[in-house]
């Protein structure tokens, strides 16, 4: 085993007793053709069980759908990447030349899918609680100051439920190019809001990750455009009502002449 990889050892908090596990892992299909794709599609499976037990023994008092997106932001591709940052995965990945050409050691769903076959190899090595231990490990940071609650749900899902409540129709999502190599596609997808007038371009390794990436844009532009728009229809539309004349009201000290007045008047007129 070389010094890199005992150094990353100890940054995961496992030490393989299989070593070839972690090689696999951090080897990419363009590599050779023992790569780590079945491994992540183990480790993410892990990793979800991990993740649930974690927040299921924090918060014995959140319901099941703050719960749920809790989880669905802390495994995501945004979240691992960080994670494999933390750990300078990218100094150890195991790249063909036509990666490496194109920038594959930053590719943030490259790193993301690594994280997770990192955990697979752990799983591997020594079962799911030495994987349960890293997770905790590596969520750490993550999950000190973490709150699950309404503010974790997904853009597109934030998206859509801010424009039910206003009673708007909802966003379009079109695709608009695809590049790249079947197992290394990378998807823009334009996501137009017609009532208020914006749209945004989200760019990501899958049309799922484009379609966030689009809403989270398009949420970040609704305040300026929403707030412009009813401070315009206020200040223009709102109309000051007519004003209405109201009968004013004698003193009661002029009241009682005023009808004996009346009364000699009517007198004076009646004919004999």
């Amino acid at each position: 085993m070389s010094a890199s990889q005992a150094a990353l050892q100890n940054r995961i908090g496992h030490v393989f007793s299989k070593p070839w596990l972690l090689s696999q892992a951090l080897t990419h299909r363009s590599f050779a053709a023992e790569h780590n794709e079945r491994l992540e599609f183990l480790g993410d499976t892990v990793l979800n069980l991990a993740i649930t037990q974690c927040l299921f023994d924090a918060y014995p008092a959140v319901s099941e759908g703050d719960l749920s997106r809790a989880r669905a932001t802390l495994v995501r591709q945004e979240t691992l990447h960080t994670i494999a940052l933390n750990l300078a995965l990218s100094q150890h990945m195991r790249l063909g030349d036509g990666e490496i050409k194109s920038g594959g050691f930053a590719r943030a769903s490259m790193l993301a899918d690594m994280v997770e076959a990192v955990l697979g190899a752990v799983f591997l090595d020594a079962g799911y609680l030495a994987a349960y231990g890293v997770v905790r490990l590596l969520y750490a940071p993550l999950l000190a100051d973490f709150e699950p609650g309404a503010r974790q749900k997904d853009a597109k899902s934030l998206l859509q439920e801010t424009l039910q409540a206003a009673k708007l129709p909802l966003p379009e999502y079109k695709l608009q190019t695809t590049e790249g190599a079947a197992h290394v596609q990378t998807f823009e997808i334009l996501c137009l809001v017609a009532a208020w007038g914006v749209q945004a371009v989200g760019v990501g390794a899958s049309r799922k990750i484009a379609e966030q990436e689009a809403a989270q844009a398009v949420l970040a532009m609704k305040p300026l455009q929403k707030s412009a728009g009813k401070l315009k229809k206020q200040s223009f539309n709102q109309q000051t009502p007519p004003l209405q004349a109201t009968p004013a009201k004698r003193h009661p000290s002029i009241e009682k002449p005023m009808k004996q007045l009346k009364l000699k008047v009517a007198t004076e007129q009646t004919p004999e």
